[in-house]
């Protein structure tokens, strides 16, 4: 044993990459790893609150069959034996699917996901699911079933959301890799707000068992190179889902020497919700110039929405929800979380009509968003406006009247399906973390994972986040 395996506080901390390569050198055992894990969790649930489901024998019983894998030669490649986590969103087979609510009777899976098949046939071993919010429509951890779920950072701050458990086990160190989703924001966002490595991948890449227009689900983890190699097996066809395009193989362990020559756009005023914060703005106007200083050309991109493109889509999502909410039993009504009643009982108020029309705010903002960005290999841009608020509010912005002012510049890639990434690019002044977004062209995924890989390695050292000040 090295001594990787002396420390075992530590191996919580270690990347997916690291692991699997302990794992193949024999300096590492997924049992040993699998404990340490388990123990973190441990430590830090009863705060976080980022679990939904979480089993610390089958997490061993899954170790105990690595290892053996790893013992014979016969394991399933470099991510056999490293923990992840799934959104309680994402189907697993037997385990109850409540999306956030409490309402009775939640839907059992009779079958996995595309994603925990994928997962599982890899190897890795899935600690459990975790926790979102009502339906997944805040931004936040706040739920009726689970409570308020905490940032990693600090448990006064939001954990970001809807992958709000997602977020905080990434952050926390609950093994390397975790899966969330993503419909305006909602793998983005908890990885802003939680200095996160994420991708918003492009749309159909990676299979849903329910798609939906501008739904999709990427990976969270700490570092760039994790969610390169989860994307690796996460981003493989399945039939299950009917919306997946036929994307070319990716190079997903690429990197760029340099980025001398990329033609990048710095998008910082969305014409849409809230405006950006001034800190959050410096930091992000600081990645554009890192990249000007090493060779790109940058050039401002004007805004390319409308206020009422984002009125309107959040009006449909509003009737979406009404329509799910008012066939509810009246003691099942009860259970759903205020926040999410006063905002989805103003979608009864449109008519037929009204609903086409608030539709198609979708092709709207997807072809604005295609024409602007055209042309660029890179968009620079805030993930979020501002930063991580109070863990106990739902959103941003407390009015559920009021339209979602924080997705302006992350709800635009969902709606044109190009990837968008986030990496930590700084910090607040009350050290709160500050996401960039990285977008580019549809089917360009790699290249994305690419850019944000190179800043990652060449952010200041103010911008990198210490993991292990989280301990």
């Amino acid at each position: 044993m090295s001594q990787l395996s002396d420390h075992s506080t530590a191996l919580h901390q270690l990347s997916a990459r690291e692991l699997g390569t302990a794992y193949a050198a024999k300096e590492l055992s997924p049992v040993e790893v699998a404990g340490a894990v388990i123990q973190r969790i441990q430590e830090r649930e009863p705060v976080l609150n980022a679990m939904y489901r979480f089993d610390p024998e089958d997490i061993l019983d899954q170790a105990r069959h690595s290892e053996k894998r790893w013992a014979n030669g016969t394991a399933r490649g470099v991510l056999d034996g490293v923990p992840a986590t799934v959104k309680e969103n994402v189907a697993r087979a037997g385990i109850p699917m409540p999306s956030g609510t409490a309402l009775s009777n939640p839907k059992v899976p009779t079958r996995n996901a595309p994603i925990t098949d994928r997962i599982l046939e890899a190897g890795a071993i899935i600690l459990g699911s975790t926790t979102m919010p009502d339906w997944g429509m805040l931004s936040s951890g706040v739920s009726s079933l689970h409570g308020i779920s905490r940032s990693a950072w600090n448990p006064a701050w939001t954990t970001g959301g809807s992958s709000a458990g997602a977020g905080s086990a990434a952050a926390a160190g609950y093994g390397p890799l975790h899966v969330g989703t993503d419909i305006g924001g909602s793998i983005r966002l908890p990885g802003g707000w939680q200095g996160l490595a994420t991708l918003k991948p492009s749309a159909g890449l990676i299979p849903l068992d329910v798609p939906y227009l501008g739904r999709a689900a990427g990976p969270l983890g700490r570092c760039v190179d994790d969610i390169a190699l989860f994307m690796s097996i996460l981003g493989q066809p399945d039939v299950r889902d009917y919306t997946a395009r036929p994307y070319p193989a990716q190079d997903w362990a690429g990197s760029l020497s340099g980025v001398a020559g990329l033609n990048v756009a710095l998008h910082t005023e969305a014409n849409a919700g809230s405006a950006v914060q001034p800190e959050v703005l410096a930091a992000v106007q600081e990645v554009a110039s890192l990249f000007a200083q090493a060779g790109a050309t940058v050039q401002t991109l004007d805004p390319f929405i409308t206020q009422d493109m984002l009125d309107r889509l959040d009006r449909f999502w509003r009737t979406r929800s009404w329509a799910d909410y008012r066939e509810l039993s009246t003691e099942n009504q009860t259970k759903v979380l205020d926040y999410i009643v006063a905002w989805c009982t103003v979608g009864s108020s449109f008519d037929g009509a009204d609903t086409i029309r608030n539709f198609g705010a979708i092709d709207q903002m997807q072809q604005a968003t295609i024409a602007a960005t055209s042309g660029f290999d890179l968009v620079i841009s805030p993930v979020s406006p501002m930063a991580a608020f109070p863990a106990e509010q739902p959103m941003p912005v407390v009015d559920p009247l009021a339209t979602m002012s924080h997705i302006a510049f992350t709800v635009p890639y969902n709606m044109s399906g190009q990837p968008a990434a986030t990496v930590n690019c700084g910090f607040t002044s009350e050290g709160k973390p500050i996401g960039v977004q990285l977008s580019g062209p549809v089917g360009a995924d790699a290249a994305v994972l690419h850019a944000a890989r190179w800043y990652e390695t060449h952010r200041p050292a103010s911008a990198n986040p210490l993991w292990d000040t989280l301990d």
